[in-house]
Protein backbone atom coordinates (compact mmCIF):
# COMPACT_ATOMS: atom_id res chain seq x y z
CA UNK A 1 0.00 0.00 0.00
CA UNK A 2 1.22 3.44 -1.05
CA UNK A 3 2.85 5.34 1.64
CA UNK A 4 2.04 8.93 0.38
CA UNK A 5 -1.05 10.65 1.29
CA UNK A 6 -2.51 13.81 -0.49
CA UNK A 7 -2.95 16.23 1.38
CA UNK A 8 -5.91 18.83 0.98
CA UNK A 9 -5.02 22.43 0.93
CA UNK A 10 -6.04 23.31 4.52
CA UNK A 11 -4.54 20.25 5.44
CA UNK A 12 -1.08 21.29 3.45
CA UNK A 13 -1.67 24.66 4.86
CA UNK A 14 -1.81 23.66 8.67
CA UNK A 15 1.10 21.26 7.82
CA UNK A 16 3.42 24.66 6.96
CA UNK A 17 2.58 26.48 9.85
CA UNK A 18 3.58 23.58 12.09
CA UNK A 19 6.75 23.43 10.83
CA UNK A 20 7.46 26.94 10.85
CA UNK A 21 6.52 26.90 14.79
CA UNK A 22 8.94 23.70 14.61
CA UNK A 23 11.51 25.94 12.92
CA UNK A 24 10.92 29.16 15.52
CA UNK A 25 11.47 26.75 18.28
CA UNK A 26 14.96 24.93 17.74
CA UNK A 27 16.29 28.95 17.14
CA UNK A 28 15.06 29.26 21.02
CA UNK A 29 17.73 28.77 23.95
CA UNK A 30 17.22 25.58 25.49
CA UNK A 31 15.10 23.90 23.24
CA UNK A 32 15.82 21.74 19.68
CA UNK A 33 13.89 21.39 17.20
CA UNK A 34 10.81 18.84 17.40
CA UNK A 35 9.66 16.92 14.73
CA UNK A 36 6.22 15.93 14.24
CA UNK A 37 4.01 13.18 13.41
CA UNK A 38 -0.03 13.14 12.09
CA UNK A 39 -0.94 9.99 14.34
CA UNK A 40 -3.78 7.54 14.39
CA UNK A 41 -7.25 7.81 13.17
CA UNK A 42 -6.24 10.72 10.95
CA UNK A 43 -3.60 8.48 9.37
CA UNK A 44 -5.74 5.58 9.20
CA UNK A 45 -9.01 7.33 7.84
CA UNK A 46 -6.64 8.91 4.90
CA UNK A 47 -5.71 5.95 3.57
CA UNK A 48 -8.82 4.45 3.53
CA UNK A 49 -10.43 7.60 1.69
CA UNK A 50 -12.14 9.72 4.33
CA UNK A 51 -12.30 12.83 5.66
CA UNK A 52 -11.29 13.59 9.32
CA UNK A 53 -11.41 16.94 10.74
CA UNK A 54 -9.56 15.80 14.30
CA UNK A 55 -5.97 15.34 14.41
CA UNK A 56 -3.67 13.99 17.16
CA UNK A 57 -0.46 15.76 16.94
CA UNK A 58 2.53 13.61 18.49
CA UNK A 59 5.79 15.82 19.68
CA UNK A 60 8.78 14.28 20.44
CA UNK A 61 10.94 16.54 22.57
CA UNK A 62 8.45 18.23 24.45
CA UNK A 63 5.37 18.05 26.16
CA UNK A 64 1.44 19.62 24.20
CA UNK A 65 1.48 22.63 26.24
CA UNK A 66 5.01 23.58 25.69
CA UNK A 67 4.55 23.37 22.16
CA UNK A 68 1.11 24.78 22.25
CA UNK A 69 3.04 27.85 24.68
CA UNK A 70 5.73 28.19 21.46
CA UNK A 71 3.49 28.30 18.83
CA UNK A 72 1.21 30.60 20.32
CA UNK A 73 4.87 32.69 20.83
CA UNK A 74 5.34 32.34 17.72
CA UNK A 75 1.59 33.67 16.05
CA UNK A 76 2.42 36.88 17.63
CA UNK A 77 5.54 37.66 15.38
CA UNK A 78 5.47 39.99 12.85
CA UNK A 79 6.71 37.63 9.99
CA UNK A 80 4.17 35.19 11.56
CA UNK A 81 1.12 37.40 11.08
CA UNK A 82 2.36 37.99 7.28
CA UNK A 83 2.08 34.49 6.55
CA UNK A 84 -0.71 32.65 8.59
CA UNK A 85 -4.14 33.87 8.99
CA UNK A 86 -4.83 35.57 12.80
CA UNK A 87 -7.94 33.03 13.17
CA UNK A 88 -4.70 30.21 13.21
CA UNK A 89 -5.07 29.68 16.54
CA UNK A 90 -7.87 29.46 18.91
CA UNK A 91 -7.88 29.73 22.66
CA UNK A 92 -5.56 26.89 23.73
CA UNK A 93 -7.34 24.36 25.87
CA UNK A 94 -5.17 22.49 28.91
CA UNK A 95 -6.52 19.25 29.66
CA UNK A 96 -4.68 17.55 32.72
CA UNK A 97 -4.33 13.77 32.84
CA UNK A 98 -7.61 11.96 33.51
CA UNK A 99 -7.77 7.96 33.53
CA UNK A 100 -11.39 7.48 33.06
CA UNK A 101 -11.66 9.76 30.16
CA UNK A 102 -7.75 7.28 28.45
CA UNK A 103 -6.31 10.93 28.98
CA UNK A 104 -3.55 9.56 30.73
CA UNK A 105 -0.79 12.66 30.13
CA UNK A 106 -1.20 16.29 29.80
CA UNK A 107 -2.29 17.25 26.02
CA UNK A 108 -3.52 20.83 24.64
CA UNK A 109 -6.32 20.79 23.01
CA UNK A 110 -6.93 24.00 20.10
CA UNK A 111 -8.56 24.80 16.66
CA UNK A 112 -6.37 25.47 13.63
CA UNK A 113 -7.40 26.42 10.82
CA UNK A 114 -10.53 24.82 11.52
CA UNK A 115 -9.41 21.57 12.83
CA UNK A 116 -9.95 19.90 16.12
CA UNK A 117 -6.31 19.47 17.05
CA UNK A 118 -4.23 17.60 20.15
CA UNK A 119 -1.31 18.11 20.83
CA UNK A 120 0.71 15.72 22.94
CA UNK A 121 4.35 14.43 23.43
CA UNK A 122 5.40 10.63 22.15
CA UNK A 123 5.22 8.40 25.08
CA UNK A 124 5.61 4.52 26.55
CA UNK A 125 2.82 3.26 29.12
CA UNK A 126 3.86 0.39 31.68
CA UNK A 127 1.10 -1.36 33.25
CA UNK A 128 0.29 -3.10 36.44
CA UNK A 129 -1.47 -6.05 37.27
CA UNK A 130 -4.94 -4.34 39.11
CA UNK A 131 -5.06 -1.02 36.95
CA UNK A 132 -5.76 0.12 33.51
CA UNK A 133 -4.08 3.47 33.97
CA UNK A 134 -0.68 3.07 33.03
CA UNK A 135 3.08 5.11 33.90
CA UNK A 136 3.46 7.62 31.86
CA UNK A 137 6.80 8.08 30.81
CA UNK A 138 8.63 10.42 27.23
CA UNK A 139 9.28 7.88 24.43
CA UNK A 140 10.09 7.47 20.79
CA UNK A 141 7.96 7.16 18.19
CA UNK A 142 8.31 3.15 18.01
CA UNK A 143 7.31 2.98 21.40
CA UNK A 144 4.59 5.21 20.69
CA UNK A 145 3.52 2.98 17.99
CA UNK A 146 3.62 -0.18 19.88
CA UNK A 147 1.78 1.27 22.94
CA UNK A 148 -1.47 1.60 20.71
CA UNK A 149 -4.37 -0.66 20.55
CA UNK A 150 -4.10 -1.99 16.93
CA UNK A 151 -1.74 -1.98 14.31
CA UNK A 152 -3.87 0.50 12.24
CA UNK A 153 -4.34 3.10 14.38
CA UNK A 154 -0.29 3.05 15.14
CA UNK A 155 0.88 4.22 11.86
CA UNK A 156 1.90 8.00 11.53
CA UNK A 157 2.37 10.63 8.97
CA UNK A 158 5.70 12.81 9.25
CA UNK A 159 5.09 16.49 8.62
CA UNK A 160 9.27 16.66 7.18
CA UNK A 161 9.18 13.44 5.09
CA UNK A 162 5.40 13.70 4.04
CA UNK A 163 4.78 10.05 4.33
CA UNK A 164 3.56 7.45 6.05
CA UNK A 165 5.55 5.70 8.93
CA UNK A 166 4.45 2.23 9.84
CA UNK A 167 6.46 1.41 12.86
CA UNK A 168 4.95 -1.56 13.69
CA UNK A 169 5.85 -3.14 10.08
CA UNK A 170 1.92 -4.47 10.20
CA UNK A 171 0.18 -1.66 9.87
CA UNK A 172 -0.78 -0.83 6.07
CA UNK A 173 -0.85 -4.02 5.12
CA UNK A 174 -3.29 -4.63 7.83
CA UNK A 175 -5.20 -1.58 6.10
CA UNK A 176 -4.97 -3.46 3.36
CA UNK A 177 -6.32 -7.03 4.41
CA UNK A 178 -9.26 -5.25 6.62
CA UNK A 179 -7.52 -6.53 9.76
CA UNK A 180 -7.40 -5.51 13.16
CA UNK A 181 -4.59 -6.57 15.12
CA UNK A 182 -2.81 -5.48 18.02
CA UNK A 183 0.95 -4.38 17.86
CA UNK A 184 1.75 -6.73 20.65
CA UNK A 185 0.93 -9.66 22.28
CA UNK A 186 -2.76 -9.63 22.21
CA UNK A 187 -2.90 -11.00 25.42
CA UNK A 188 -0.98 -8.92 26.96
CA UNK A 189 -1.93 -5.61 25.02
CA UNK A 190 -5.63 -6.95 26.76
CA UNK A 191 -4.71 -7.61 30.17
CA UNK A 192 -2.80 -3.87 29.79
CA UNK A 193 -6.02 -2.62 29.54
CA UNK A 194 -9.17 -4.67 29.01
CA UNK A 195 -11.40 -1.41 27.53
CA UNK A 196 -8.98 -2.79 24.27
CA UNK A 197 -11.18 -5.46 23.96
CA UNK A 198 -14.28 -3.10 23.22
CA UNK A 199 -12.53 -0.41 20.98
CA UNK A 200 -11.17 -3.70 19.16
CA UNK A 201 -15.11 -4.66 18.53
CA UNK A 202 -15.79 -1.41 17.41
CA UNK A 203 -13.16 -0.76 15.24
CA UNK A 204 -14.07 -3.74 13.61
CA UNK A 205 -18.04 -3.24 13.35
CA UNK A 206 -17.34 0.36 12.13
CA UNK A 207 -15.21 -0.76 9.48
CA UNK A 208 -16.44 -4.14 8.42
CA UNK A 209 -12.85 -5.40 9.01
CA UNK A 210 -12.21 -9.39 10.33
CA UNK A 211 -10.01 -9.55 14.05
CA UNK A 212 -7.34 -11.30 13.75
CA UNK A 213 -7.25 -15.00 14.68
CA UNK A 214 -4.45 -14.67 18.04
CA UNK A 215 -6.60 -11.35 19.02
CA UNK A 216 -9.91 -12.91 18.92
CA UNK A 217 -8.29 -15.98 21.05
CA UNK A 218 -7.29 -13.63 23.82
CA UNK A 219 -10.57 -11.79 24.00
CA UNK A 220 -12.32 -14.39 25.06
CA UNK A 221 -9.80 -15.87 27.44
CA UNK A 222 -11.87 -15.91 31.23
CA UNK A 223 -9.32 -13.65 32.70
CA UNK A 224 -9.59 -11.16 30.06
CA UNK A 225 -13.46 -11.11 30.34
CA UNK A 226 -12.74 -11.30 34.35
CA UNK A 227 -10.31 -7.94 34.03
CA UNK A 228 -13.19 -6.20 31.66
CA UNK A 229 -15.88 -6.51 34.45
CA UNK A 230 -13.34 -5.71 37.24
CA UNK A 231 -11.03 -3.33 35.94
CA UNK A 232 -12.82 -0.75 33.79
CA UNK A 233 -15.39 2.14 35.14
CA UNK A 234 -19.10 0.86 33.68
CA UNK A 235 -19.17 4.13 32.27
CA UNK A 236 -16.34 3.55 29.84
CA UNK A 237 -18.16 0.19 28.90
CA UNK A 238 -21.07 1.75 28.65
CA UNK A 239 -20.09 4.55 26.15
CA UNK A 240 -17.90 2.02 24.24
CA UNK A 241 -21.54 0.30 23.20
CA UNK A 242 -23.21 3.51 22.51
CA UNK A 243 -20.53 4.13 19.90
CA UNK A 244 -20.97 0.47 18.44
CA UNK A 245 -24.57 0.36 18.17
CA UNK A 246 -24.85 3.78 16.46
CA UNK A 247 -22.01 2.82 14.23
CA UNK A 248 -22.61 1.50 10.66
CA UNK A 249 -22.74 -2.46 11.46
CA UNK A 250 -24.02 -2.92 15.05
CA UNK A 251 -25.12 -6.97 13.91
CA UNK A 252 -21.41 -7.51 13.77
CA UNK A 253 -20.62 -6.02 16.96
CA UNK A 254 -23.43 -8.28 18.80
CA UNK A 255 -21.80 -10.65 16.32
CA UNK A 256 -18.42 -10.67 17.78
CA UNK A 257 -19.81 -10.28 21.44
CA UNK A 258 -22.01 -13.42 20.96
CA UNK A 259 -19.32 -15.64 19.33
CA UNK A 260 -16.75 -14.56 21.75
CA UNK A 261 -18.36 -14.87 24.50
CA UNK A 262 -18.77 -11.93 26.25
CA UNK A 263 -22.15 -11.15 26.65
CA UNK A 264 -22.46 -11.73 30.58
CA UNK A 265 -19.57 -9.80 30.87
CA UNK A 266 -20.95 -6.75 29.32
CA UNK A 267 -24.28 -7.07 30.64
CA UNK A 268 -24.17 -7.89 33.93
CA UNK A 269 -25.86 -7.26 37.11
CA UNK A 270 -22.39 -8.49 38.89
CA UNK A 271 -24.54 -11.24 40.51
CA UNK A 272 -23.68 -15.01 39.35
CA UNK A 273 -27.30 -16.46 40.28
CA UNK A 274 -28.72 -13.49 37.97
CA UNK A 275 -26.65 -13.32 35.07
CA UNK A 276 -26.10 -17.25 34.44
CA UNK A 277 -30.04 -16.99 34.52
CA UNK A 278 -29.82 -15.73 31.49
CA UNK A 279 -29.44 -17.25 28.10
CA UNK A 280 -28.29 -16.05 25.12
CA UNK A 281 -28.15 -19.31 22.43
CA UNK A 282 -30.98 -17.68 20.33
CA UNK A 283 -29.89 -14.17 20.79
CA UNK A 284 -28.45 -14.14 17.11
CA UNK A 285 -31.63 -14.90 15.67
CA UNK A 286 -32.89 -11.66 17.09
CA UNK A 287 -29.98 -9.28 16.00
CA UNK A 288 -29.96 -11.06 12.66
CA UNK A 289 -33.69 -10.42 12.57
CA UNK A 290 -33.33 -6.69 13.25
CA UNK A 291 -30.50 -6.23 10.70
CA UNK A 292 -33.26 -7.51 7.83
CA UNK A 293 -35.66 -5.15 8.81
CA UNK A 294 -33.38 -2.00 9.17
CA UNK A 295 -31.50 -3.06 5.59
CA UNK A 296 -34.91 -3.94 4.37
CA UNK A 297 -35.19 -2.03 1.23
CA UNK A 298 -37.43 1.32 0.20
CA UNK A 299 -39.16 1.70 -2.58
CA UNK A 300 -42.92 1.01 -3.34
CA UNK A 301 -44.18 -2.44 -1.99
CA UNK A 302 -45.88 -3.40 -4.37
CA UNK A 303 -42.91 -3.58 -6.59
CA UNK A 304 -40.79 -5.62 -3.84
CA UNK A 305 -40.86 -9.58 -3.60
CA UNK A 306 -41.75 -10.83 -0.90
CA UNK A 307 -40.45 -11.18 2.19
CA UNK A 308 -38.87 -7.63 1.56
CA UNK A 309 -42.44 -6.21 0.87
CA UNK A 310 -43.31 -7.49 5.18
CA UNK A 311 -40.05 -6.44 6.25
CA UNK A 312 -40.83 -2.87 4.53
CA UNK A 313 -44.79 -2.57 6.38
CA UNK A 314 -42.49 -3.00 9.40
CA UNK A 315 -40.07 -0.64 8.95
CA UNK A 316 -41.90 1.63 7.25
CA UNK A 317 -43.69 2.20 10.91
CA UNK A 318 -41.17 0.97 14.04
CA UNK A 319 -38.42 2.74 11.98
CA UNK A 320 -39.80 5.30 10.39
CA UNK A 321 -37.44 7.26 8.02
CA UNK A 322 -33.58 6.40 9.87
CA UNK A 323 -32.16 9.47 8.27
CA UNK A 324 -35.55 11.54 9.69
CA UNK A 325 -35.11 9.67 13.05
CA UNK A 326 -32.40 8.00 13.57
CA UNK A 327 -33.05 7.46 17.57
CA UNK A 328 -35.79 4.78 15.93
CA UNK A 329 -32.51 2.28 14.83
CA UNK A 330 -30.22 3.05 17.79
CA UNK A 331 -33.70 2.39 20.13
CA UNK A 332 -34.07 -0.71 18.33
CA UNK A 333 -30.37 -1.81 18.64
CA UNK A 334 -30.05 -0.67 22.07
CA UNK A 335 -33.02 -2.88 23.03
CA UNK A 336 -32.00 -6.21 21.19
CA UNK A 337 -29.61 -6.41 23.29
CA UNK A 338 -31.37 -7.07 26.32
CA UNK A 339 -33.84 -9.67 25.10
CA UNK A 340 -31.82 -12.66 26.44
CA UNK A 341 -33.09 -9.97 29.61
CA UNK A 342 -36.83 -10.25 28.76
CA UNK A 343 -37.85 -12.91 30.90
CA UNK A 344 -35.47 -12.62 33.45
CA UNK A 345 -37.78 -12.22 36.62
CA UNK A 346 -37.42 -9.27 39.59
CA UNK A 347 -35.42 -10.83 42.50
CA UNK A 348 -37.43 -8.41 44.52
CA UNK A 349 -41.75 -8.99 44.14
CA UNK A 350 -43.88 -6.22 43.62
CA UNK A 351 -45.61 -4.78 47.34
CA UNK A 352 -49.46 -4.40 47.23
CA UNK A 353 -50.59 -1.19 45.98
CA UNK A 354 -46.71 -0.37 45.63
CA UNK A 355 -44.10 1.30 43.16
CA UNK A 356 -43.10 -1.48 40.61
CA UNK A 357 -39.10 -2.45 41.01
CA UNK A 358 -37.10 -2.33 38.20
CA UNK A 359 -37.17 -5.06 35.79
CA UNK A 360 -33.89 -7.12 35.80
CA UNK A 361 -33.02 -5.68 32.47
CA UNK A 362 -33.80 -2.13 33.23
CA UNK A 363 -31.05 -2.84 36.73
CA UNK A 364 -28.72 -4.32 33.59
CA UNK A 365 -28.77 -0.90 32.19
CA UNK A 366 -28.68 1.56 35.00
CA UNK A 367 -26.30 -1.04 37.43
CA UNK A 368 -24.21 -2.05 35.08
CA UNK A 369 -23.95 -0.11 32.44
CA UNK A 370 -24.44 3.36 34.31
CA UNK A 371 -26.78 4.36 31.76
CA UNK A 372 -28.92 7.24 31.51
CA UNK A 373 -32.20 7.69 33.15
CA UNK A 374 -34.28 7.98 29.70
CA UNK A 375 -32.39 4.91 28.72
CA UNK A 376 -32.89 2.59 31.71
CA UNK A 377 -36.99 3.85 31.03
CA UNK A 378 -37.09 2.88 27.41
CA UNK A 379 -35.62 -0.71 28.59
CA UNK A 380 -37.99 -1.23 31.70
CA UNK A 381 -41.31 -0.20 30.08
CA UNK A 382 -40.74 -2.22 27.08
CA UNK A 383 -39.96 -5.23 29.23
CA UNK A 384 -43.42 -3.96 31.37
CA UNK A 385 -45.14 -4.19 27.90
CA UNK A 386 -43.94 -7.15 26.64
CA UNK A 387 -46.78 -9.65 26.87
CA UNK A 388 -49.45 -6.94 26.96
CA UNK A 389 -47.98 -6.15 23.30
CA UNK A 390 -48.52 -9.89 22.20
CA UNK A 391 -51.93 -10.19 23.71
CA UNK A 392 -52.88 -7.07 21.64
CA UNK A 393 -51.54 -8.28 18.60
CA UNK A 394 -52.29 -11.41 18.61
CA UNK A 395 -56.20 -10.50 19.19
CA UNK A 396 -56.33 -7.96 16.76
CA UNK A 397 -55.42 -10.66 14.14
CA UNK A 398 -57.61 -13.32 14.58
CA UNK A 399 -60.72 -10.11 15.27
CA UNK A 400 -62.79 -9.16 12.67
CA UNK A 401 -61.74 -7.29 10.28
CA UNK A 402 -61.76 -3.42 11.22
CA UNK A 403 -64.72 -1.32 9.58
CA UNK A 404 -63.93 0.64 6.14
CA UNK A 405 -62.47 3.76 7.58
CA UNK A 406 -63.26 6.69 7.76
CA UNK A 407 -66.43 5.28 9.77
CA UNK A 408 -69.85 6.49 8.77
CA UNK A 409 -72.42 8.30 10.50
CA UNK A 410 -73.59 6.50 13.53
CA UNK A 411 -70.85 3.76 13.48
CA UNK A 412 -68.35 2.87 15.91
CA UNK A 413 -65.08 1.03 16.40
CA UNK A 414 -64.70 -1.09 19.29
CA UNK A 415 -61.14 -2.46 18.07
CA UNK A 416 -59.72 0.84 17.48
CA UNK A 417 -60.83 2.17 20.76
CA UNK A 418 -59.27 -0.65 22.65
CA UNK A 419 -56.06 -0.76 20.23
CA UNK A 420 -55.68 2.90 20.93
CA UNK A 421 -55.92 2.80 24.44
CA UNK A 422 -53.16 0.23 24.29
CA UNK A 423 -50.89 2.34 22.37
CA UNK A 424 -51.35 5.09 25.17
CA UNK A 425 -50.83 2.83 28.02
CA UNK A 426 -47.43 2.10 26.30
CA UNK A 427 -46.58 5.95 25.86
CA UNK A 428 -44.40 8.12 23.05
CA UNK A 429 -42.05 4.99 22.56
CA UNK A 430 -44.30 2.35 21.84
CA UNK A 431 -43.19 1.64 18.30
CA UNK A 432 -39.41 0.67 20.08
CA UNK A 433 -41.38 -1.45 22.66
CA UNK A 434 -43.18 -3.14 19.92
CA UNK A 435 -39.94 -3.90 18.30
CA UNK A 436 -39.00 -5.15 21.63
CA UNK A 437 -41.54 -7.09 21.60
CA UNK A 438 -40.74 -9.09 18.01
CA UNK A 439 -37.25 -9.31 18.21
CA UNK A 440 -38.15 -11.25 21.68
CA UNK A 441 -40.82 -13.20 19.87
CA UNK A 442 -38.00 -14.15 17.30
CA UNK A 443 -35.81 -15.73 20.18
CA UNK A 444 -38.34 -18.07 21.35
CA UNK A 445 -39.73 -18.71 18.21
CA UNK A 446 -38.64 -22.61 18.68
CA UNK A 447 -40.52 -23.83 15.53
CA UNK A 448 -38.26 -21.76 13.51
CA UNK A 449 -41.59 -20.32 11.65
CA UNK A 450 -40.15 -16.62 11.64
CA UNK A 451 -42.16 -15.56 8.46
CA UNK A 452 -45.73 -16.43 10.09
CA UNK A 453 -44.45 -14.51 13.03
CA UNK A 454 -43.12 -11.74 10.68
CA UNK A 455 -46.47 -11.45 9.11
CA UNK A 456 -48.83 -11.08 12.18
CA UNK A 457 -46.77 -8.18 13.25
CA UNK A 458 -47.03 -6.93 9.69
CA UNK A 459 -50.45 -7.03 9.30
CA UNK A 460 -51.17 -5.62 13.03
CA UNK A 461 -49.09 -2.77 12.35
CA UNK A 462 -51.48 -2.35 9.04
CA UNK A 463 -53.85 -2.13 10.68
CA UNK A 464 -52.70 0.40 13.10
CA UNK A 465 -52.10 2.69 10.17
CA UNK A 466 -55.25 2.19 8.51
CA UNK A 467 -57.02 2.89 11.54
CA UNK A 468 -54.93 6.28 12.16
CA UNK A 469 -53.29 5.24 15.27
CA UNK A 470 -49.61 5.82 14.98
CA UNK A 471 -49.67 8.96 16.98
CA UNK A 472 -52.72 8.49 18.92
CA UNK A 473 -50.81 8.87 22.04
CA UNK A 474 -50.32 12.47 21.08
CA UNK A 475 -54.39 13.21 20.20
CA UNK A 476 -55.95 15.94 22.46
CA UNK A 477 -59.04 14.83 24.97
CA UNK A 478 -62.33 15.75 24.32
CA UNK A 479 -63.66 15.46 27.89
CA UNK A 480 -62.02 17.46 29.60
CA UNK A 481 -61.68 18.09 33.52
CA UNK A 482 -63.74 21.00 33.64
CA UNK A 483 -66.09 18.52 31.61
CA UNK A 484 -66.12 16.04 34.20
CA UNK A 485 -66.48 18.69 37.40
CA UNK A 486 -69.47 20.24 35.69
CA UNK A 487 -71.63 17.14 34.68
CA UNK A 488 -70.11 14.15 36.42
CA UNK A 489 -69.37 15.41 40.19
CA UNK A 490 -68.03 18.77 41.73
CA UNK A 491 -65.36 16.77 43.68
CA UNK A 492 -62.14 16.47 42.15
CA UNK A 493 -60.41 13.04 42.77
CA UNK A 494 -58.71 10.31 41.49
CA UNK A 495 -61.64 8.95 39.65
CA UNK A 496 -60.74 11.76 36.91
CA UNK A 497 -58.16 10.10 35.59
CA UNK A 498 -60.12 6.96 34.71
CA UNK A 499 -63.43 8.92 33.52
CA UNK A 500 -61.03 10.90 31.48
CA UNK A 501 -59.64 7.44 29.96
CA UNK A 502 -63.38 6.54 29.01
CA UNK A 503 -63.68 9.63 27.32
CA UNK A 504 -60.63 8.74 25.23
CA UNK A 505 -62.00 5.42 24.66
CA UNK A 506 -65.41 6.60 23.64
CA UNK A 507 -63.86 9.60 21.39
CA UNK A 508 -61.38 6.79 19.60
CA UNK A 509 -64.18 4.43 18.70
CA UNK A 510 -66.16 7.55 16.87
CA UNK A 511 -63.39 9.05 15.64
CA UNK A 512 -64.48 12.56 13.68
CA UNK A 513 -67.64 13.22 16.31
CA UNK A 514 -67.44 16.20 18.53
CA UNK A 515 -70.18 15.03 20.12
CA UNK A 516 -69.04 15.79 23.87
CA UNK A 517 -72.48 14.87 25.44
CA UNK A 518 -72.23 11.65 24.21
CA UNK A 519 -68.96 10.75 25.27
CA UNK A 520 -70.33 12.11 28.81
CA UNK A 521 -73.24 9.74 29.16
CA UNK A 522 -70.70 6.88 28.72
CA UNK A 523 -68.97 7.78 31.01
CA UNK A 524 -71.97 8.57 33.21
CA UNK A 525 -73.54 5.02 32.43
CA UNK A 526 -69.92 3.73 34.35
CA UNK A 527 -69.65 5.79 36.97
CA UNK A 528 -69.56 2.67 39.40
CA UNK A 529 -66.40 1.98 37.56
CA UNK A 530 -64.76 5.06 38.82
CA UNK A 531 -64.67 4.52 42.80
CA UNK A 532 -65.08 7.13 45.48
CA UNK A 533 -66.33 10.70 44.55
CA UNK A 534 -66.24 12.04 47.76
CA UNK A 535 -62.94 14.89 48.79
CA UNK A 536 -62.54 14.27 52.23
CA UNK A 537 -61.34 17.81 53.35
CA UNK A 538 -61.15 19.52 56.65
CA UNK A 539 -64.60 19.30 58.48
CA UNK A 540 -66.13 18.53 55.19
CA UNK A 541 -66.55 14.66 53.88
Amino acid sequence: MAKIIQLSEPEAALRLLLLDVCEYIGTLDGYSKPHLRFTGGWVRDKLLGTASNDIDIGIDTMTGLSFGMRMKEYLELPEAKAKHPQSALAKLAKIEANPEKSKHLETVATKILGFEIDLVNLRKETYSEDSRNPQIEFGNPVEDALRRDATVNALFYSLEKCEVEDLTDQGLNDIRDKIIRTPLCPYQTFKDDPLRVLRAIRFASRLGWSIDKKAEQAMSAYDIGNALKTKISRERVCIELIKMLKGPRPYQAFGLIDRLDLYHTIFTMFSEESTHAVKTKHWKESYGQLRAVVSAVTGDPSQSPEPSNRLMNIRSILLSNPIDAPNDVYHAWLLCAFVPWARVSPAVPQKPKGKAPLRPAALVARDGLKADNQTVKLIDNAVRDLNDIIHIKDAANVADPPLTFPLGPGQESPIRSKQGMAIRRWGPYWRSSVMFALLTQIAENSDDNDEELLEGYAQWLKQLKHLDLLDVYRIEPMVTSQHLLEHIHPNPGAWMSKALDMGIAWQLAHPGSTDIEAALLEIKSKKNELGPMTLKRKGIQ
